[in-house]
């Protein structure tokens, strides 16, 4: 048994051993991932980088107090004056005694941890600092390289700080040792310092005042980025008198440090006293109340004409810094009265408008597509565009990824959860710009196995936005398939299982790397369970943003990865970003503000960017990431970004050069968003090219609110993807839009911006135009509708439709009343026409069961005319009073396509009549319906047909009649169905009871 006195310690080190044990684990976990991922040399070059920082921060750190505690103790008086002072310190001395080796150890070690600690994390800032590169082009104001402002004036406050902390320690414990041992007195007769101590406090003081006067040096240097009400950058007060007094200050402290070493000799204080209240004086005066004089005397009065050029600085350093020199700014003379014909000449543009809502049609996707309850959808799809019989279509994609939350509650354990569902399966793609007459998307991806327009590609998802924490995979060749691979109704146990053929993982066979995963999970059943084998490999870190961050710690993430069929390859597309806080003169924005709109703040697969102030941003790298093996691919994409230079000089080989983007890659690569929102916050204000137009600011801008949020918040509407031809434009260009309304109450639309977001083609070029920024502004004189005026149009509506008999907002009313959801899709805004045309489709679901949104109408707008219908080109032939001179519906405007009612859920064109998944199947074996089950299908097709006929001629109550049928018919087919659901013509789901 242990004595009462060894259970403290024996506790502190099992305590100590298991910390040590999880730490090492996760050291060696680490180690293992990165040299299988291909990027050891980034760990190690991290490792080593942070080791040498906190060995020499954390050893000069405690070397420093050390040596001034010895020496404080070791010229301590012989014998201490006699003084009540002193005699009250005697008894500190005699109980200081027994420990004063362990402090004066221990103090020193545990200040040098801290220090260390906080040297380490300043990895980056030296690594940059050391492969720092120029920029090519010099401030205004100082004639130096951007490069200095940027690379080294952030390492040399570093510097600065690490001094003043170190040297104000060493004072600080100089100044107690020498009072404890009575080297230095305050009060009683005599010298109040010994010779010793007074050399000894006089040198450390002269070194920490002069590491003052060098901040306050530096300090001229960080005025370039200093914020102002208006800009970031030097106004004419800091040029004209912050920045000579900083010099000013420079120099005295500069010179009480000399008079605190001239202590030395004259062996008095009196002169370093006064030299430091001076130096305090002096501070005041001339570093705040001179400058503070200055600022109310002479600009206040004149400050239009005095701040002129320093905002003309801030703007040009603006534009540059967020790449928006080139910007295209041109007057919009925005027409607002419909006219017959009027889109003829965008008629290229017409078919290509993007009538489904990527952030509404989850639901949907994962009703027809899902096919079983472990799978899912994200909550906001994606738009990229494929290439189909030769032309390119903007279409709207989504992997099916594994969900194990679907898993039902018996089968959830650790055998299940890690070594059986461990993947997705299929990529599913749909036309962006079609729909069913039912309302669904009409997919030509789709299915399992998968079938379509995309070839074969390896469909698996082993690494996603919601992959499990770890899958242990890969067994022996002639091993029994443990992984469930997707659902087989023609197999016998009803699913096919598959083993791993990749090598994405860590190969764990052997008992010791079992061991460090088991610590590193804490899951003893890594290192027990007999589902791990000799040729068992562990998926972790499966996030795409996850394995690109850790790859590339450097690196700013745009929030919303999204994935493309390449080659044979389903890859994760990821836009990195190179930042930073130190450009001269550009404007500072709060990365995480401006980046945030109703996407981001709705969906939970899209993220923030992070937080932090920047006033340089460049979306310098393209990173893959593959999701069958999990390979990540970095290549440069502003290849002249002299940060990006200086990573790849820090973790040579990392980053592969822009020749190395395949043709296919290139064309499925844009223009990022979250770039686009920075941009979009800048050009607010910045598209004001004048200085004085600046100062006055009566032109600047917002981003338009999202009218179709929920709740009272107020946030940014999110950028859309669309294939659009801007002024001066042949033809469209896929791009990436936003719209402005003016600052205040006013809700009128003043300003619309593009940028061609089509990165390339199969060639495997860049395009000359990608990139490019175009910017609208409507004329002052005119009134526009904005996007909250037109939602606020919608829903006072009283336009009828040819294809309905009631009012918009009676349609709207109707359906919400009779217990169905109606959601507001993407509020699309497109330059045709002479105008600006708004198009928005609505969504209906039912309120209960597992119903999924239908697209019912579109609603169009242009200038103060609105018009709605069933189709897009119903809709736009009504707005334009029958003839918008757009294509006809079977060229592809949103045309509904007809369904048969044996085809799949969403009447996919190319169905072969299955259902989409597999267990809601409606035929007996023989591959008929049964009697009584065709019945009701038939029944519930009438039923069906009537209630939209009677929908669109306003009579309500046959409407319910229709209802009434319907649902007795549902019941009948789900009786005479042993899974107990059943598909409805057009899409709609067995519970679904809504309004067509």
């Amino acid at each position: 048994m242990f004595g009462g006195g060894r259970i403290g310690p024996t506790v502190l080190v099992v305590i100590g051993l298991l910390m040590a044990a999880g730490y090492l684990a996760t050291l060696w976990t680490d180690l293992l991932w990165f040299t299988e991922a291909g990027y050891r040399q980034v760990l190690t070059t991290r490792l080593l980088t942070q080791a040498a920082l906190f060995v020499i921060a954390g050893g000069l750190s405690g070397l420093l107090v050390w040596s001034s505690l010895w020496l404080a103790y070791r010229h301590r008086p012989v014998y201490a004056p006699a003084s009540p002072e002193q005699e009250n310190l005697d008894r500190y001395r005699a109980a200081l005694e027994p420990v004063r080796r362990l402090v004066f150890v221990g103090v020193p070690v545990v200040l040098g941890l801290f220090a260390g600690s906080a040297g380490a994390a300043q990895w980056q800032t030296v690594l940059l600092w050391l492969n720092r590169q120029p920029f090519g082009q010099t401030d205004p104001e100082f004639g130096i390289d951007i490069g200095f402002f940027v690379f080294t004036v952030p390492w040399l406050e570093v510097l600065v700080s690490f001094a003043t902390l170190v040297l104000g320690l060493a004072v600080i414990a100089a100044l107690l040792t020498h009072y404890v041992y009575g080297g230095l007195q305050l009060q009683g007769p005599g010298q109040r310092t010994t010779p010793q101590a007074r050399v000894h406090l006089a040198v450390l003081l002269a070194l920490l005042i002069a590491v003052r006067g060098v901040a306050y040096w530096l300090e001229r240097y960080t005025l370039m980025t200093t914020q102002h009400e208006r800009i970031t950058g030097m106004t004419y007060t800091d040029v004209n008198a912050v920045l000579p007094t900083r010099g000013v200050l420079a120099i005295a402290a500069l010179l009480c440090a000399a008079f605190f070493v001239a202590t030395i000799w004259t062996k008095a204080w009196r002169l370093p006293i006064i030299g430091l209240v001076g130096l305090v004086v002096i501070a005041v005066v001339v570093g705040g109340i001179y400058p503070s004089l200055i600022q109310s005397l002479r600009v206040r009065p004149s400050e239009a004409a005095l701040e002129e050029p320093y905002i003309q600085r801030a703007i040009d350093a603006t534009l540059q810094a967020y790449q928006l020199e080139d910007s295209e700014v041109q007057p919009y003379n925005a027409e607002t009265e419909a006219t017959p014909g009027q889109l003829r000449d965008d008629a290229a543009t017409i078919p290509g408008i993007r009538i489904v809502d990527p952030s509404i049609v989850s639901p949907t996707f994962r009703q027809l597509q899902g096919v079983r309850n472990y799978y899912q959808f994200p909550d906001a799809l994606d738009v990229d565009r494929y290439e189909l019989d030769g032309e390119t279509v903007d279409t709207v994609v989504a992997v099916r990824e594994l969900n194990l939350d679907g898993v039902s509650e018996g089968q959830r354990n650790w055998v299940n959860d890690h070594t059986v569902y461990t993947h997705g399966f299929g990529l599913v793609a749909a036309y962006g710009n079609q729909r069913s007459s039912g309302g669904e998307p009409i997919f030509y991806q789709r299915n399992i196995p998968p079938e379509g327009e995309l070839g074969d590609f390896e469909p698996r998802i082993y690494f996603g936005e919601y992959s499990p924490t770890y899958s242990i995979v890969g067994a022996p060749e002639d091993a029994t398939p443990q992984e469930l691979d997707y659902p087989d109704s023609e197999s016998e146990t009803g699913e096919t299982r598959n083993t791993y053929q990749g090598d994405g993982g860590v190969p764990i066979g052997s008992t010791l790397r079992q061991l460090a995963y088991a610590i590193k999970y804490r899951q003893v059943e890594i290192l027990l369970s007999e589902q791990v084998n000799s040729e068992s490999q562990i998926l972790d870190h499966r996030e795409p943003r996850e394995r690109v961050e850790r790859v590339a710690p450097w690196l700013r993430l745009d929030g919303n990865p999204y994935p493309a069929v390449v080659g044979d390859r389903i890859k994760w597309i990821v836009d990195g970003y190179t930042v930073t806080a130190e450009y001269p003169y550009s404007q500072m924005q709060q990365l995480g503000t401006v980046t945030t709109d109703a996407l981001v703040t709705g969906a939970q697969n899209v993220r923030s960017i992070g937080g932090g102030d920047v006033n340089y941003i460049r979306n310098s790298v393209k990173a893959t990431v593959d999701a069958f093996d999990g390979s990540v691919d970095l290549y440069a994409w502003d290849e002249e970004d002299p940060i990006l230079q200086a990573w790849s000089s820090a973790f040579e080989g990392t980053v592969q050069p822009m020749s190395e983007i395949s043709g296919e890659l290139m064309g499925h690569l844009r223009y990022p968003e979250d770039m686009f929102k920075v941009q979009r916050e800048i050009m607010s204000r910045y598209h004001v090219e004048s200085a004085a137009a600046f100062f006055g600011g009566q032109d600047f801008w917002q981003v338009s609110e999202d009218p179709s949020a929920s709740g009272d918040s107020q946030v940014s509407m999110p950028p859309y993807y669309l294939s659009i031809a801007m002024p001066g434009q042949e033809e469209p260009t896929f791009s990436l839009t936003s719209t402005f309304i003016p600052q205040g109450e006013r809700q009128n639309l003043v300003g619309y911006m593009a940028v061609d977001a089509d990165a390339g083609d199969q060639s495997g070029q860049r395009r000359d135009g990608y990139g490019q920024v175009r910017m609208l502004e409507l004329p002052r004189d005119t009134t526009v509708m904005g996007p909250g005026q037109f939602q606020n149009e919608i829903e006072s509506s009283n336009v009828n439709s040819e294809a309905f008999s009631p009012t918009l907002s009676q349609f709207l009313s109707l359906n919400r009343q009779q217990g169905s959801n109606v959601q507001i899709g993407n509020l699309l805004t497109l330059p045709v026409g002479g105008g600006l045309l708004y198009v928005e489709p609505v969504y209906v679901s039912a309120a209960t069961g597992s119903s999924f949104p239908l697209q019912r109408v579109v609603v169009v707008a242009f200038g103060n005319d609105l018009a709605w219908s069933d189709t897009l080109d119903g809709a736009l032939d009504e707005l334009f009073g029958g003839d918008s001179g757009a294509t006809a519906p079977d060229e592809g405007t949103g045309a509904e396509e007809p369904i048969d009612p044996g085809e799949a859920p969403g009447g996919q064109p190319g169905d072969d009549g299955a259902p989409a998944d597999d267990d809601e199947q409606t035929e007996e074996p023989g591959g008929e319906p049964t009697g009584d089950l065709a019945g009701a299908i038939a029944d519930i097709e009438e039923a069906y047909q009537d209630g939209k006929e009677a929908l669109r001629e306003g009579d309500w109550s046959g409407y319910a009649e229709a209802q009434e049928r319907l649902q007795e018919a549902i019941d009948r087919a789900i009786q005479s169905q042993p899974e107990g659901s059943v598909s409805l013509p057009g899409g709609d789901d067995a519970e679904q009871t809504e309004a067509p």
